[in-house]
């Protein structure tokens, strides 16, 4: 039960914030719930794909959805989750655990860093040589699947600023261009990992029932409270969350070679 409240704060983060609540699946259903490492991430993957089609949904019916961004980054997305749930197969729990507890570090510096005037679209100043966005975008959308794969997140975090910057749309759009690419993104993960893990679909679906009307409130709520303080909150929060994470699994810096040999997946 204490999973599901979990749940709903995951879900509550996502509407009031627009993404990073996701990152918390993993973690909760690991160190709360007490599944196995590689179990959990497959887990997480189906419902960060429903949460994030659900915010998708809304936002291309307000509009904010470019089609073709959606594509490119979603199809280089895909391809990277594919070879992040295969390189899964000959990592450790702890060394994909410990990966995670990095990722969150750097969502949480992100976080931190960005600014409420995002919702701008980017000057023709700030607009990156053709030749140089692309390859960008290839390494972005390559990249971010492959972490995807790996440790079941959906890295919005990532892909937001990434489409502002390098498929020059304005925050609004991005945000709802990158719920389809994690959309895309997680499926295609979770294609990975069948035949790695056993899913036990009955906690998954209750799981993602929960974040969802976490998500449907959290989008409510988000006019009445301050964005930037909350993201800051979040953000401190998702550190204090890496720093245990990277704690428990400190055995990735004292047995590195451990960390390359194939563990059993584990069932609960």
């Amino acid at each position: 039960m204490l999973g599901y409240v979990f749940a709903l704060l995951v879900g509550l983060s996502l509407g009031a914030l627009g993404g990073g609540g996701s990152i918390l699946t993993v973690p909760i259903f690991v160190y709360v719930m007490g599944f196995p490492a590689k179990q959990a991430i497959a887990m997480s993957l189906p419902v960060v794909g429903a949460t994030s089609l659900a915010g998708a949904i809304g936002h291309w019916r307000a509009g904010n959805f470019d089609l073709r961004a959606a594509l490119t980054f979603g199809a280089l997305a895909m391809i990277g989750a594919r070879l992040g749930a295969a390189l899964a197969s000959r990592l450790s729990g702890t060394a994909q655990l410990g990966l995670l507890g990095l990722v969150m570090v750097v969502a949480a510096v992100l976080m931190l860093r960005r600014r409420e005037t995002e919702d701008t679209s980017v000057s023709p100043g700030n607009r990156v040589h053709a030749a140089t966005r692309t390859a960008a975008i290839a390494v972005v959308g390559l990249g971010v699947g492959v972490l995807t794969g790996l440790v079941g997140i959906g890295g919005g975090f990532l892909f937001v600023p990434a489409l502002v910057l390098l498929g020059r749309l304005n925050v609004k759009v991005a945000i709802g261009t990158s719920l389809f690419v994690i959309t895309a993104s997680t499926a295609a993960g979770y294609l990975g990992y069948r035949g790695q893990v056993q899913v036990p679909w009955s906690v998954v679906a209750t799981f993602t029932a929960v974040a969802l009307i976490g998500l449907l409130t959290g989008t409510r709520l988000v006019a009445r409270l301050s964005s930037q303080a909350l993201r800051r909150l979040f953000a401190y929060f998702l550190i204090l969350m890496a720093a245990f994470i990277l704690y428990q699994n400190r055995g990735i810096l004292t047995d590195p070679a451990g960390t390359l040999r194939p563990t059993s997946s584990g069932t609960r």
